[in-house]
């Protein structure tokens, strides 16, 4: 199997990010993740209807870099990549994002597009990058799979940690980099698997999981976790939308039945009281834990060993309050990784690991 992989050079070049319509936290994911993990290539965010004029005074983090109101206007930072930052539902290309990616490819920038729709394959886009000198990197493109899992996992002697979700975008992909980091930072011999756009593209390589055929999700993802295994001995696994999500769950049940983790640790949004966009409510914490916890046990046991919080929203207090709160109630280490830091998430993987 051939991973995803960039097909030209990306970090260390001048990045302008395409956010037009949606610059916030949860409307461009992509976008601030790519802040989050890649400031010092950003020059510029593109969003005309975003009243900051900073990146800073739109997110509350990433400094001076400005949000500018065109693609023409970013052209003054001499850019080199432009990055389609947002994630709509379904992954759809509409016009105001054809727009953008237009004016890019005009400009002779490469674009990185992680939407189901192939920029590649459109007609009008792909000759005006060929006319440009442009070239275009679809990131959810897979080639055609036919893997059939085994039940096994990994097989290569790598640990395996799932990080699964309440729901979706609550901060799975962050929190599988900051588990990462903190393992690489105690000598641990560790690695990451990207599973969906955004971390593809900061990892540089991986599988959208969501673009594989239904039956092969779960055959994908095991020989993914055997390929990032080797020579390993840990992985971290980026998980994908939510058992409890009914327009994600079924990539999420493949992507754990192919995984086959060890444990995984719950990535949970605190102020989300409804699942997704339904009229659902959130269940109780214990009962998410329960339900990740159950898929794997006709073949083994995978316990929820931590909780990464996302606390987007909250003051600090009322952030380590809610930590201090669910800790108690589950047993478990909580910690929000980005405010608090991931030591206590990580000690909770590697205590259960190590006995």
């Amino acid at each position: 199997m051939e991973l995803n992989e960039s097909p030209f050079a990306l970090k260390g070049r001048r990045t302008i990010l395409l956010a037009e319509g949606d610059f916030s936290i949860f409307g461009a994911k992509t976008a601030v993740s790519y802040l989050r993990y890649r400031i010092d290539d950003v020059v510029a965010v593109v969003d005309s209807t975003c009243r900051s004029r900073s990146v800073h005074d739109a997110l509350g983090f990433g400094g001076g870099i400005p949000v500018v109101s065109s693609v023409h206007e970013a052209l003054e930072l001499r850019p080199e990549v432009a990055v389609l930052g947002l994630a709509p539902q379904g992954g759809q290309l509409d016009a105001t994002s054809r727009g953008v990616l237009r004016d890019s490819l005009t400009a002779g920038l490469d674009v990185v597009s992680g939407l189901h729709t192939f920029i590649g394959d459109d007609a009008e886009l792909s000759r005006i990058a060929k006319s440009a000198g442009s070239r275009i990197w679809d990131v959810r493109r897979v080639d055609e799979m036919s893997a059939i899992a085994d039940g096994n996992g990994c097989t290569t002697g790598a640990k395996t940690v799932l990080v699964t979700g309440s729901d979706c975008n609550v901060g799975k992909m962050t929190a599988t980099i900051e588990l990462h980091r903190e393992a690489e930072r105690r000598g641990l011999n560790t690695t990451w698997a990207a599973t969906g756009q955004t971390g593809i593209m900061l990892r540089g390589r991986g599988i959208a999981i969501d673009r594989v055929v239904a039956d092969f999700i779960a055959g994908v993802s095991e020989r993914l976790v055997n390929e990032e295994g080797r020579g390993r001995d840990l992985v971290f696994v980026e998980g994908q939308g939510s058992l409890l999500h009914p327009g994600y769950s079924g990539v999420t049940l493949g992507l754990t039945m192919g995984v086959m983790p060890d444990c995984q640790v719950l990535a949970h949004a605190v102020e989300r009281t409804h699942i997704g966009e339904t009229l659902v409510a959130m269940p109780p914490i214990t009962e998410v834990i329960r339900r990740c916890e159950a898929v794997t046990l006709p073949f083994k046991k995978s316990p929820v060993v931590a909780i990464a919080l996302n606390t987007a929203g909250c003051d600090d207090a009322k952030a380590k309050q809610i930590a201090e709160t669910l800790s108690k109630k589950t047993g478990l280490p909580v910690a929000d990784p980005v405010r608090h830091g991931t030591v206590p998430l990580l000690d909770g993987v590697m205590n259960f690991l190590n006995r």
